[in-house]
């Protein structure tokens, strides 16, 4: 008898943790819809400043009704099971960016290193024509809903050895995420990429696991990379976004009007977000060198050259329309 009243917890819990995305669930008084909203990050992150400005947005404009729980550091699990947890509707809304591409492999284009080589290139596309095309694949490929673009800056490699020519990348493991245009265009710059988990990187890195990881700054900063990293080398080499993604089916499940609140939230949210990065990107670099970092300027020249040489193979693979597209705009 213990055991199955034990297993019954254990169902009703699991069944708690359900999002409301197909039955758009509501609180005991039928009021108010909890939607619930997964990343990856900590809550030292900007990430999670971002999704705290979407969640009070939400709720101020619609007046309480809808309210948005914030599940920080993977609680839901990486990129990928909040991915397929937004498509079978047990999360609402995550922050994910190249793990879309398991879905839609158009948007893998936009992971090239050195495809977009300054901000105005990247703006260009992602809140442009091709960001408009690459979301529209997305929703119909994996009923997933980008309902914004948030910036994160560039990323960049942190070693514990100076990264300061092509020779130097030559044999590095270094750590990516599960996203085959960065793996193949790493190989190609002679570094051997590892995919893993942003969860398992720290570890990783403490331990030998890998040699380096790259990211930009913030996120870097928010994982606290710099405590088992001594260097960080300004590489630049991709211009870095991260989707506020909706699952298709809550939103298919909400009137209207919820619907417009939501895109408004999450217009609201993007520009605080993409004016936060802009504003304390530097202020977390110096507590990074602060904290013993030291910061390397590479000379990239040659880095670039490696890179672009992947482009077009990789392209063909994908959609050599739409790279060239994204060529022509850049």
């Amino acid at each position: 008898m213990k055991r199955l009243l034990g297993l019954a917890f254990l169902f009703v819990l699991s069944m708690s943790l359900i999002g409301c995305s197909e039955d758009n669930a509501e609180s005991a008084d039928g009021d108010v819809t909890v939607l619930k909203l997964g990343h990856i990050q900590s809550e030292s992150d900007l990430w999670h400043d971002g999704a705290l400005k979407f969640k009070e947005e939400v709720e101020n404009l619609s007046d309480g009704e809808m309210t948005v729980d914030i599940y920080p550091n993977s609680t839901l699990g990486g990129d990928r099971d909040m991915a397929e947890g937004m498509q079978m509707g047990t999360i609402d809304f995550a922050l994910i960016a190249g793990v879309l591409s398991n879905f839609e492999p158009s948007i893998q284009l936009l992971e090239l290193p050195y495809l977009l080589e300054n901000e105005e290139e990247y703006n260009n596309i992602v809140h442009g024509e091709v960001g408009e095309e690459i979301a529209d694949r997305v929703l119909e490929s994996s009923k997933i809903k980008i309902l914004n673009w948030w910036d994160r800056g560039p990323r960049h490699i942190t070693a514990n050895k100076p990264i300061e020519t092509m020779d130097d990348i030559q044999g590095l493991k270094i750590r990516i995420p599960e996203i085959k245009a960065m793996e193949d265009t790493w190989r190609e710059m002679g570094a051997s990429p590892i995919t893993m988990a942003w969860s398992e990187v720290y570890t990783g890195l403490e331990q030998g696991t890998i040699d380096a990881q790259e990211n930009p700054i913030p996120f870097t900063f928010g994982g606290r990379i710099h405590e088992v990293q001594q260097y960080l080398s300004l590489t630049a080499h991709k211009y870095e976004y991260v989707t506020l993604a909706m699952s298709g089916n809550t939103w298919d499940s909400l009137n209207e009007e919820q619907q417009e609140i939501i895109q408004e939230a999450a217009d609201v949210a993007t520009e605080f977000e993409n004016d936060l990065v802009k504003t304390e990107t530097e202020n977390i670099l110096e507590t990074m060198q602060e904290e013993g970092m030291e910061v390397i300027t590479p000379d990239r020249e040659a880095m670039v050259e490696a890179a672009k040489a992947a482009h077009e193979d990789f392209a063909n693979t994908i959609d050599i329309e739409l790279y060239n597209k994204i060529i022509e705009q850049k």
